[in-house]
């Protein structure tokens, strides 16, 4: 059996992923990390582990800014879109928006942080 990818990126296209096998925890947040990193009042996340998580637009992996001891944020250094955060290990969290299938229903949140 195959594992469904999904596909998503930046705004500018330099930064595109494809995420592999099941979404885990799509949820929205509204802390004032996920604020500041928006620029929204709530944002909408869905978690992969790092190792289903590949960069292949012409930019390579996102640029990022540590934001706590354990993550950082990710962004496209190009046109400044908001992308996800990074752990440490092991999971990579993508921002919902940025996937070219948004509204696929396993990327629905089914809660809030």
């Amino acid at each position: 059996m195959t594992s469904k990818s999904y596909l998503g990126g930046c705004l500018c296209g330099q930064i595109r992923f494809r995420a592999t096998g099941e979404p885990g925890n799509p949820h929205a947040c509204s802390c004032t990390y996920c604020q500041q990193h928006s620029g929204a009042p709530t944002l909408l996340w869905v978690e992969f582990p790092r190792s289903a998580v590949e960069w292949i637009g012409e930019g390579g992996e996102p640029a990022r800014y540590r934001s706590s001891d354990y993550s950082s944020r990710a962004f496209c250094p190009h046109c400044g879109s908001t992308l996800g955060a990074i752990d440490d290990e092991p999971t990579i969290a993508l921002t919902i928006g940025n996937f070219d299938e948004k509204n696929s229903p396993e990327l629905k949140p089914t809660s809030h942080s």
